[in-house]
């Protein structure tokens, strides 16, 4: 008697459906057991998602260099599919970063590498529909706008954004520009930004943001309008808006990554240092909030010494564990330069001109560490404030650990040298609503930006979601957030746990919407890595 087929749904097929498909295919590769598929997703390029689709303008690049890259596709796909550096036509160096469309391409293609090398035991059909709800009633079953499909075994959400309601400036916002016709866009896609700056020419244009998103942005307002960058200086093609004020928060620029793989290689730890990070990590899971963040800083200061020390720099123990001391309580207040003194001094670190600081190096080591990370608190079951304490540094540290490449901070200060970048603003401005505009006041300035362009990513918090699969799920108590402003609550393999604290098995949520669950989620590799792997792990046991 022949193994039934099981059947699966996966909503959302993004980089991460992708990597869960691939780490189940291995599974059921080598137990023969057979899966019927179904793909809930509406784009047209599975596997890509939105934010790396193939159409998407090459200006937008990724934030993580070729060399690190380490995405190759299982053993099992091997002689369909190379990996991306051999796969891609451009010849890239290893310290390349490369446009978002060109790894979206290729994601596409290892999905039919995927169903190509899986064809024995995966029947995978795309249902281009949006999913408006799921039930359970003698298996799991889906709506969606134009029927209802099931039962099936298993459903995996991989959903990355989905869309959520608008933050209160925002909606404000939306509204304002409604009402007076004001451009008032987001980032991405880069395509559709682009097309609108061809009417900004003599406009002030403000970026809600000074993240990596803000970089993509940039460019395309410079060199997407004909510009050119040579060396420290920016040739004007005459079809750039007048000036262009991004502002945030705190006005503090993400620091860059190392120049080369030569200088990133000089922030390695060594095998030591990285197994007592692990064994500190460890020890955190199981501790009280406080108690968690010291062990996990402890750590970081005898690497942190001894780089610094490497890199011709100064070292001094209570300085560094000043720094963190000052991180655990009040993350980014010690950094206390102006945005273009940052900015610059930053650069330099990134190229070993100077010695690195202490939070640079820091911020590195943290970086290097994001494997180790994840697999010590995303495999465990942590108390819920000790998993928000470990999760609010880890996205502290994000200023350090997520930089944009050295060339987009120096594109940076080179626009604000030039003056077509202005930082009047940039520092949490004060903004009016105006019927042309938005007036933004800092001190003694204050500018009118006839358009605004939003380059902050939302926040995975769960209630503020608006895609009704997750609302309804909601309502039905099939997911319960962690904690407000934080994603669901799952088991290490993806499983959602209901309000009353009921395991829903074969109901499984993965991604940056479980975040307090999972940490560190906004990253290429976590979608190809060992998150998957327990998830396709869980069906596998739940089929045993």
């Amino acid at each position: 008697m022949s193994e039934p087929i099981r059947t699966l749904a996966v909503i959302g097929f993004g980089p991460r459906g992708l990597g869960a498909l691939e780490a189940l295919a291995v599974d059921a590769m080598q137990r023969g057991t057979r899966f019927k598929i179904d793909i809930f997703d509406t784009l047209d390029a599975l596997g890509a998602g939105p934010n790396f689709h193939p159409d998407e303008d090459p200006l937008c690049i990724l934030n993580i260099p070729v060399r690190i890259l380490d995405i190759d596709p299982p053993a099992c796909m091997s002689n369909q599919i190379a990996p991306f550096g051999e796969w891609s036509e451009t010849d890239y160096e290893g310290d390349d970063f490369p446009p978002r469309a060109d790894l979206g391409a290729y994601l596409e293609a290892r999905f039919h590498a995927l169903c190509q090398a899986a064809g024995d035991v995966f029947k995978v059909t795309n249902i281009k529909a949006k999913a408006c709800a799921i039930d359970k009633k003698d298996g799991w079953h889906i709506t969606t706008d134009d029927g209802q499909y099931g039962p099936y075994d298993e459903v995996v959400m991989s959903l990355g954004q989905p869309a959520t309601k608008l933050d209160p400036q925002m909606g404000k916002w939306t509204d304002h520009a409604e009402e007076h016709g004001l451009d008032l866009l987001p980032a991405y896609p880069g395509t559709d930004l682009l097309d609108a700056a061809h009417e900004w020419q003599d406009k002030i244009v403000a970026i809600r943001g000074l993240g990596l998103s803000t970089h993509d942005v940039l460019r395309l307002l410079t060199v997407g309008l004909g510009g050119k960058f040579a060396g420290d200086s920016y040739q004007k093609s005459g079809r750039e808006p007048r000036k262009i004020l991004p502002f945030s928060r705190d006005g503090k620029p993400p620091a860059p990554k190392p120049a080369t793989a030569e200088i990133d290689a000089l922030f390695d730890p060594v095998i030591s240092e990285t197994e007592n990070f692990k064994a500190a990590l460890k020890k955190a899971v199981g501790q009280a909030p406080d108690d968690a963040l010291k062990t996990i800083c402890n750590a970081l200061v005898s690497p942190t010494l001894r780089i610094i020390g490497a890199c011709d720099g100064q070292p001094s123990r209570e300085r560094v564990e000043e720094w963190l001391t000052i991180e655990r309580e009040d993350p980014g207040t010690q950094d206390i330069q102006d945005t273009k003194s940052a900015l610059r001094v930053t650069i330099q670190m990134a190229h070993q001109s100077i010695p690195p600081s202490e939070g640079y190096v820091i911020g590195q080591i943290w970086r290097k560490f994001q494997n180790e990370l994840r697999s010590a608190f995303n495999s465990a079951v942590l108390e819920q404030d000790t998993a928000i304490a470990i999760v609010g540094f880890d996205e502290g540290m994000k200023r350090y650990s997520y930089g944009p490449p050295i060339e987009a901070s120096e594109q940076l200060l080179t626009l604000i040298n030039d003056g077509l970048v202005s930082l009047q603003a940039v520092d949490d401005p004060d903004i009016l609503m105006e019927a042309n505009g938005w007036r933004l006041i800092e001190g003694d300035d204050a500018l009118l930006a006839q358009a605004m362009i939003d380059a902050v990513l939302p926040s995975p918090n769960l209630e503020s979601v608006t895609a009704p699969v997750i609302t309804r799920a909601m309502d039905k108590n099939l997911i319960a957030t962690v904690q407000e402003g934080f994603g669901a609550r799952t088991q290490p393999d993806g499983s959602l746990v209901s309000p009353d604290g009921t395991v829903l098995k074969g109901l499984c949520l993965l991604g940056r919407l479980s975040l307090g669950s999972v940490i560190a989620t906004d990253s290429l590799h976590d979608c190809f890595g060992a998150s998957t792997h327990r998830w396709a792990a869980g069906v596998a046991s739940r089929f045993t």
